[in-house]
C-alpha cells in the first residue's frame, strides 16, 4: 500500500518512524516550507533519514500541488499533526482514503486547541480520534477512540507528552493495519454533540481573579505550557505555569499575594489558595515563583491584576 504523510513536528516525525519500523511503504512526505532562518521541520529530517522524497508546498489550494501528489498514485494519506486546510480532493484521490489524528473524543472539542478545551473546560476525560477527514474541520466518519482520564494536576502538557502522543502513534498504526485488513469501521459523528472552540491564545488565557477558584486553575492548567495563562504585574503580562490549587481560604482579596517561599508564589482565590511553581514574564523564560519574586520585587500583600 502506497503511504502519503502529510504532517509536521515531533508527533509527524514519530508517525513515520514508526511506520518505516512496520516496513509499510511510504511514498512521500509533505511538510510546511522551512522555517524562519532555514530551520527545518523534524519530518522533513525524518524523512531526508530515510531517502522518503519531501514536498513543502505553501498551498494545497493550486492545481499544481494536487497534481503532483495526484501523480504519486497515493492509495492512503495518513495527516499526522496538520495545521493547513487540505481540500477535499486530496483525500478523494487515494485508493484508501485518509485519515487524521485529532486529541479528543469527537465530536467534543473540534479545533486546534482540543487538549487545551479539555481542561480549561473542567473535563473528567479526553482521549484522540482517528477520522476520515472530509474537508471540514474535524469532521468526518470516525474510525477508532482512545480515552484517558484527566486529573486533577494534570496540563495540556502533561496529557499530550505523557499520554495522547504516544497513544496517538500506536492509534495511526492500528488504523492502518484495519485499512490493510479491509476492517476499518466508519462510525458518522453525532453533529447534536459537536463543539468547536476557537484557538487558545492570548484572547482566552487572561486570568480574571473574580472567577470561582476551580475555573481559575483549569484555566492555568489548560494553557501550560502553551499560551501560559497570564495576569499583569507592572503592567507586564506574567504567565502562570506548575500550579497547585490549595483549599485553604484567606481575607485577602482575590489576586493578592499571601505567601512566597520555595514551593511557589502564593496568590489568594476565592475560598482558595493558588500556588505558582513557575513564572515567565517577558523579560525572558521560564525561572521559578520564588525567583521572579526577588527579581521583580514582589511582596506579601501586592496585588497581581487580572489580565
Amino acid at each position: 500500500m502506497r503511504i502519503i504523510v502529510i504532517g509536521q513536528a515531533a508527533f509527524g516525525a514519530k508517525t513515520l518512524e514508526a511506520l518505516m519500523q512496520k516496513s509499510e511503504n511510504v511514498v512521500a512526505v509533505y511538510t510546511p516550507p522551512d522555517g524562519p532562518k532555514g530551520r527545518v521541520d523534524p519530518l522533513k529530517e525524518a524523512a531526508r533519514a530515510q531517502g522518503i522524497e519531501v514536498f513543502q508546498p505553501k498551498s494545497y489550494k493550486d492545481d499544481a500541488t494536487f497534481d503532483t501528489y495526484r501523480a504519486l498514485q497515493p492509495d492512503l494519506t495518513l495527516l499526522a499533526f496538520v495545521t493547513d486546510i487540505i481540500p477535499a480532493r486530496f483525500f478523494e484521490a487515494a485508493s484508501q482514503g485518509a485519515i487524521c489524528y485529532h486529541p479528543s473524543i469527537l465530536p467534543r472539542h473540534r479545533g486546534a486547541s482540543a487538549i487545551n478545551w479539555a481542561v480549561i473546560m473542567g473535563d473528567r476525560k479526553t482521549g484522540l480520534t482517528i477520522f476520515r477527514p472530509d474537508g471540514g474541520i474535524d469532521t468526518g466518519p470516525i474510525v477508532l477512540q482512545k480515552e484517558i482520564e484527566i486529573g486533577p494536576e494534570d496540563t495540556t502538557g502533561s496529557l499530550y507528552f505523557n499520554h495522547l502522543f504516544p497513544m496517538g502513534i500506536d492509534a495511526m498504526l492500528e488504523a492502518v493495519a484495519l485499512i490493510k485488513e479491509g476492517k476499518a469501521p466508519s462510525i458518522p459523528q453525532d453533529e447534536s454533540q459537536a463543539t468547536y472552540e476557537p484557538p487558545c491564545d492570548d484572547r482566552v488565557a487572561g486570568i480574571n481573579w473574580d472567577k470561582p477558584a476551580q475555573e481559575i486553575y483549569n484555566l492555568v492548567r489548560g494553557c501550560d505550557p502553551q499560551p501560559g495563562a497570564y495576569c499583569l504585574w507592572k503592567g507586564d503580562k506574567v504567565r502562570l505555569y506548575a500550579a497547585k490549587l490549595r483549599e485553604e481560604s484567606s481575607d485577602a482579596s482575590a489576586g493578592a499575594v499571601v505567601g512566597i517561599d520555595q514551593e511557589g508564589i502564593h496568590v489568594a482565590l476565592p475560598g482558595a489558595k493558588l500556588v505558582v511553581g513557575k513564572v515567565r514574564s517577558s523579560a525572558g523564560g521560564k525561572i521559578s515563583g520564588l525567583e521572579f519574586a526577588e527579581q521583580q520585587g514582589l511582596k506579601v500583600g501586592n496585588a497581581l491584576h487580572s489580565g
